[in-house]
């Protein structure tokens, strides 16, 4: 086998007759034959023929993509900063994890409690309780209490739709619509502990919704507007949901989604809601069932805005959001009122850095946890300007965004790397026509972001001078969890950097000891922190199972990470996308940052392929940038490619170029459909959040 300057491989194979020979068991021995160029030509085993494993499969992931740029803090954003050194990160991390009951107290000090806490946490594992005993309201948190200061008439969120349609909505404005709407709420029969389900665009009133169901302690049920009718049955039904608020419809490259029909269409049958609020937003006909649906307009016009926040404990359910499970049921992942909100409060003014004056856009969907926690609640507790958006990034042309920040002066952009990924296939001059010169702060979210990426979006949308702040947690951790604190923390592109505070995170291995440097393992949280999930709705033990049985009194998050030398976290993917080769276990994340990193490359997406050779082959699909031809020679020269940055191992077993990669509209890749492709069967399971079905199609043709 031969190695490369940025490789390293850490198994006992002997090179030198190209052969590596194991003992599984007594009388069981497989034989593994290589090229001199690494790549596996033979498999063989001799002994009794039952399923073992080699000991190369019980490795840790290998992670073998180095990153050698730093980028530290520039002095004058350091100077200005909350937290303006690495000293002084790292006396805080170590206070928050040594004496975490007074750098909680103090965190939570900042916000308005009904009544006091009387303790900080009680933990009897897995099940945590933050700030027992107090009483608060987040509705109150991120509306009353900004209206005795000069946030009053503040812009709390600015909005504009695909159209172009636009509204500012003030502190002051925003308490009132919400003060109403929870009145809306009451008239029609929602108390305290019901769910709801919320299923909307991207529109001020899906955070109206939000605040004021927070306001009256219903506890909402956030639905992705790109789901199914059959999604929104099977998570009504799972939480007893007894309303749905909705919208006629919404915009999406400049068609109306049919939301209200969608709702129709999944309440059909047996079902527990009671109520439909509809908001006329798109102006599409839709189907109004007598006793049960009512429109959102027609409700206000019986209310006040007379609505005081009511008194919830600490642990009172806030929220229940959905993510896929591996059984294929959903899991309701449950956060609470108080550790959330403190958890969201303390990241979103530390990681982003925020200032009074700022205009902060987080451009994800109200459906998904960052749009919950960094578009709606975050910002607004912090007494900031959030701007929401309520299309496409590329309606009608690939400069919507930097249109946007042009003409509302965004100076915090937050957003995915698949976006910024499609940005660079788009081409340069859509954003050189626009003035970006508002921007002093650049975050990512969603996926590891690829250093090739990380570099683009440093360079061409901030223009060399903005930090950005590569955030790394869950649907599960309900706040962030490892990223650069921007004044403070030097940036390595491709790494999440360190742990935030109270984060205890660790690299282990199979038997949960932890590793050493640069060596791969399970990413674990080894100390409870407030935002965390407190279970999954309906089903405390499939919640002990899933997060907290491999290593115990430890979180599983599913992710398998390394961490170098100096600290720095660095995630290579989820744990089931890892892919076993020949014994070598490949993170997904650093063979797709190696094709990113080729110039004729925009975007990457690889998946594993049964091989009765190597146990999986690896197969990449690629869309090239704007003027690129794709051609034979091009994939040898990609295979190549990624053979001189990781390795001979890693080097893809077929390349397809495709036009575009199947997404979901909030930017991530569908791997699953991938799969499905490369190994030549036929796509099955639910593609109703596919963004484009014509991708889908025109890569099944190409097969």
């Amino acid at each position: 086998m031969r190695g490369s300057d940025r490789i390293g491989f850490l198994d006992t194979m002997d090179t030198g007759n190209n052969f590596c020979c194991g003992i599984v068991r007594p009388l069981t021995t497989y034989s593994w034959q290589f090229q001199d160029s690494g790549e596996l030509l033979a498999c063989s085993r001799t002994g009794p023929s039952r399923k073992l494993r080699h000991p190369l499969m019980e490795k840790n992931i290998e992670s073998h993509l180095i990153e050698k740029r730093v980028f530290k803090p520039a002095p004058g954003f350091a100077k200005r900063a909350r937290i303006g050194s690495l000293n002084e990160y790292r006396r805080m991390h170590r206070e928050s994890l040594e004496k975490p009951d007074k750098f909680w107290s103090r965190e939570a000090g900042e916000l308005v409690w009904q009544t006091p806490w009387k303790t900080v946490l009680e933990w009897k594992a897995p099940f945590a309780k933050w700030f027992v005993g107090g009483k608060l309201n987040v509705s109150e948190n991120c509306l009353d209490r900004h209206l005795t200061g000069p946030n009053r008439n503040k812009a709390a969120i600015l909005w504009e739709g695909e159209p172009g349609d636009k509204r500012t909505l003030t502190y002051q404005q925003l308490h009132r619509d919400v003060c109403r709407f929870a009145n809306v709420l009451k008239r029609n029969g929602i108390r305290k502990g019901d769910r709801v389900i919320i299923y909307m665009p991207t529109i001020p009133e899906a955070a109206i919704a939000m605040l004021g169901c927070a306001r009256i302690g219903a506890v909402h049920s956030v639905i992705f507007g790109g789901f199914s009718a059959d999604s929104i049955r099977d998570r009504v039904a799972d939480c007893g949901a007894v309303a749905v608020i909705t919208a006629d419809g919404g915009y999406r490259r400049g068609t109306i989604v049919p939301l209200k029909k969608n709702v129709d269409d999944a309440l059909t049958g047996e079902t527990s809601v009671k109520r439909v609020i509809v908001f006329r937003r798109a102006g599409n006909d839709v189907h109004i069932e007598e006793g049960r649906d009512v429109w959102w307009h027609r409700e206000l016009e019986y209310v006040d805005a007379n609505c005081p926040p009511a008194q919830l404990e600490s642990e009172h359910p806030l929220f229940i959001l959905y993510t896929s499970g591996s059984t294929g049921k959903p899991k309701g992942i449950l956060h609470t009122t108080g550790g959330y909100l403190v958890g969201i409060y303390s990241t979103t003014k530390y990681v982003f850095d925020l200032r009074d004056d700022d205009v902060y856009w987080c451009t994800a969907d109200v459906g998904w946890v960052t749009g919950h926690s960094y578009l709606v609640y975050g910002p607004l507790a912090n007494g900031a300007t959030t701007l929401m958006y309520e299309g496409a990034p590329n309606w009608p042309e690939p400069d919507r965004f930097w249109r946007i920040i042009e003409e509302y002066s965004v100076n915090i952009l937050y957003t995915a790397p698949t976006a910024i990924r499609a940005f660079i296939r788009w081409g340069d001059e859509w954003v050189k026509k626009h003035n970006l010169s508002s921007l002093r702060l650049l975050g990512s979210v969603g996926e590891p972001i690829n250093p090739e990426a990380w570099m683009w979006y440093h360079e061409k949308i901030g223009g060399g001078r903005c930090p950005i702040v590569d955030t790394w947690w869950q649907t599960e951790t309900g706040a962030i969890m490892i990223s650069p604190l921007p004044g403070a923390v030097p940036a390595k592109p491709g790494s999440a950097t360190l742990p935030f505070f109270g984060v205890d995170a660790a690299i282990v291995d199979e038997a949960g000891q932890e590793v050493g440097p640069n060596i791969g393992g399970k990413l674990i949280v080894r100390q409870p922190w407030p935002s965390m999930l407190r279970t999954i709705y309906g089903d405390k033990e499939r919640y002990k199972k899933t997060y907290w049985s491999e290593f115990k009194g430890s979180y599983l998050t599913g992710d398998g990470a390394r961490r170098d030398k100096d600290g720095y976290f660095w995630i290579v993917g989820r744990i089931d996308d890892v892919l076993n080769v020949a014994g070598h276990r490949l993170g997904t994340s650093e063979i797709e940052s190696s094709l990113v990193s080729h110039p004729k490359v925009a975007e990457a997406a690889v998946v594993g392929r049964p091989d009765e050779l190597k146990g999986q082959g690896v197969i990449a699909f690629v869309t090239v940038k704007s003027g690129v031809e794709a051609t034979r020679a091009l994939k040898d020269e990609l295979r190549n490619h990624v053979g001189k940055h990781i390795g001979a191992i890693a080097k893809p077993d077929e390349v397809r170029f495709a036009e575009a990669l199947p997404k979901t509209r909030s930017g991530k890749i569908m791997r699953r459909l991938l799969k499905e492709i490369a190994s030549g069967n036929t796509v099955t399971g639910d593609t109703s959040t596919l963004e484009d079905f014509n991708v889908l199609a025109k890569l099944s043709a190409d097969e």
